[in-house]
């Protein structure tokens, strides 16, 4: 079997013992989350989340392909990190690609833990710890924002992109060499348009509710946003 190089990965193309480790992980993730997010949800968080929720779930359902066999969209992971807190964020990507992959069968069920770390995990908590690093080195979240966001939007991209392809080589669906060409080649070019996405999103936000910035401190539980 031929593998389609695209990141809502189907059942067969990883091994059970890959799959199984990608679940463990993700549970343990989410376990975590829910912990973090409990203890310090602002409820004026809660409508946010389902707002976003519904963005992200109506960005990935758009697919563009690309030759190769390799196809893109949407993952929104930054975006709803910087807006939500990373927590909270992986709760909300989680639940999106699980009712992609359940109700609308877009991914399998054996790799959805797999699945839910490379397209949720990635972009919520690396992503968001990328974005927090660079927003420091560029002055703070006020003048860095935008282009913290911009390349930890595109890294995230890209860093998925990378880990499928490991995934598949461990799995012996394809070789290494092979799917880091297909799949990252491509999700560079991919990432440009998460990045400017990002930023519209979140410039269009600074312009017209700055508020719903202040969100992920109250949920973090800082006391302000720099």
């Amino acid at each position: 079997m031929s593998p389609i190089f695209l990141l809502h990965a189907a059942d067969g193309f990883f091994s059970v013992p890959v799959s199984t480790v990608f679940w463990a992980i993700t549970v343990a993730a989410l376990a975590i989350s829910l912990k973090r997010a409990g203890e310090s949800l602002d409820e004026r968080a809660i409508p946010l989340m389902g707002v976003m929720a519904a963005f992200v779930f109506a960005g990935q359902m758009f697919n563009f392909q690309i030759p190769g066999g390799t196809s893109g969209h949407l993952l929104g992971g930054v975006l709803t990190a910087v807006l939500l807190g990373p927590y909270v964020a992986t709760i909300v990507m989680a639940c999106v690609i699980a009712v992609q992959a359940i109700v609308f069968q877009d991914g399998g069920l054996v790799v959805l833990g797999a699945n839910i770390f490379n397209m949720g995990i990635i972009g919520t908590m690396g992503g968001y710890a990328v974005y927090r690093a660079l927003a420091s080195v560029l002055g703070g979240e006020t003048k860095g924002r935008l282009p913290a966001a911009a390349v930890a939007a595109w890294l995230s991209v890209v860093a998925a992109a990378v880990l499928v392809s490991f995934q598949l080589a461990l799995s012996d669906t394809t070789s290494l060499g092979v799917a880091l060409v297909a799949m990252v080649g491509w999700h560079v070019l991919i990432g440009i348009g998460e990045a400017i996405i990002t930023v519209g999103a979140l410039a269009f936000i600074q312009a017209s509710r700055a508020d719903l910035l202040t969100l992920r401190e109250a949920a973090l539980g800082a006391a302000h946003v720099d």
